[in-house]
């Protein structure tokens, strides 16, 4: 029994003796969660939440009430208003309860919806339709959008597994009143209509895509919550503020950005503001570029262009903006030499096994010169010759 799961993150179902579906992962799902607690079976705790996920990056939890022996990558049929909705079981165990903290979701008080059965054969095919419309009721939607003018772009569809509600994630810059668009899509698709806006950074995590660092994007992999980006973040780390090298794929700051701000926060605790020129005899001293984590900061006597630039230590810039402060002058600066800077360790790989093993073939000891036979060598007196 095969199937393409269209965004389910699946190419397979497989059917078993009792009819029940189970999906066959191909990897790389979005926002996949890896049971990291399933070789340990001593600590899983019996619950009855699971996970579900649907189409891209959509998941939810669901309680269990049946006493199913569900486990990851069984189809499932489970709650939706209206009807029913079929998803695919991402998580079981006593690491759902990790996710639900992580996700602020308290279990005591929470109303989870139910998960009714594993998927029937017939579940599957009613399945199967709605997938096969999505695409295009997708592009019939964008037609309808232009026709009645609208700022907006829809970017995917979802059908719900009974094929009675139909999900349209679209991204617009401003308001939208979508009111006609329902109102037609209704009559046309005979089915209920729901809008849900997303932003340009959950667009890029829907499509998917390799990024300049060469590895999946990060919004499509395991970034959940996205935290705003802002030039701030660039300036702090001394990055070129380059629009074309600063954006990703969704035309917004690269998340990442974000990911080593920290780090360069905390070492610039003790430097000085870079706005303060120095002033010495030969003029004033500006500003040019700093290296955080060796503590550098270049200077130079014209603002306007980099000319006769000096490299200075933070405590040197310190101590000169003190004796500015005081009224004093320094003579000139004088530049960090390269002697007076930390040494730099070359780390090399080291085989803690045997270290000659990787130059095994060059390090052979010198061959000894071979001892020359004489022919015409004289004979011991007292050997005589036969």
């Amino acid at each position: 029994m095969t199937n393409d799961c269209n965004g389910r993150g699946c190419h397979k179902l497989i059917k078993d003796a009792a009819e029940s579906v189970t999906a066959v992962d191909m990897g790389g799902n979005k926002l996949d969660t890896y049971d990291w607690l399933k070789d340990i079976p001593e600590t899983c705790q019996h619950t009855d939440i699971v996970e579900v996920r649907f189409k891209n990056t959509r998941k939810g939890f669901y309680r269990n009430v049946n006493e199913l022996k569900l486990k990851k990558g069984d189809v499932v049929a489970v709650e939706a208003s209206p009807g029913h909705d079929i998803g695919i079981v991402s998580l079981v165990g006593e690491l759902v309860a990790f996710q639900l903290k992580r996700n602020n979701i308290p279990i005591e008080g929470t109303e989870f919806k139910k998960v009714y059965r594993k998927a029937k054969p017939a579940d599957i095919d009613k399945w199967n339709e709605s997938m096969a419309v999505e695409f295009p009721t997708m592009i019939k939607s964008r037609k309808i959008a232009q026709d009645l003018k609208l700022e907006m772009k829809i970017g995917d569809v979802e059908y719900q597994g009974d094929g009675t509600k139909a999900i349209f994630y679209y991204i617009a810059d401003d308001r939208v009143d979508f009111r006609e668009l329902i109102k037609v899509l209704a009559e046309q698709l005979r089915v209920r209509i729901e809008m849900k806006q997303i932003g340009a950074r959950q667009e890029a995590g829907r499509i998917g895509g390799i990024g300049s660092c060469g590895r999946e994007l990060c919004c499509s992999t395991w970034i959940t919550s996205f935290v705003s980006v802002t030039t701030n973040a660039a300036r702090y780390q001394e990055v070129s503020l380059n629009p074309q090298k600063l954006a990703g794929q969704c035309g917004k700051l690269k998340c990442c950005l974000n990911y080593e701000l920290a780090s360069y926060l905390d070492a610039q605790k003790d430097f000085p503001n870079t706005s303060i020129p120095l002033e010495t005899e030969q003029g004033q001293a500006f500003h040019l570029k700093t290296d955080v984590f060796k503590r550098l900061m270049w200077y130079s006597y014209k603002k306007e262009m980099p000319a006769e630039i000096v490299c200075l230590s933070v405590d040197q810039v310190i101590e000169i903006i003190e004796k500015n402060k005081r009224g004093e002058k320094v003579k000139k600066l004088e530049g960090v030499e390269s002697s007076n800077l930390a040494p730099i360790i070359d780390y090399q790989y080291k085989n803690a096994v045997d270290e000659k093993i990787l130059t095994r073939f060059e390090d052979r000891p010198a061959q000894k010169p071979q001892k020359k036979h004489h022919r015409n060598k004289p004979q011991h007196p007292n050997k005589q010759r036969r």
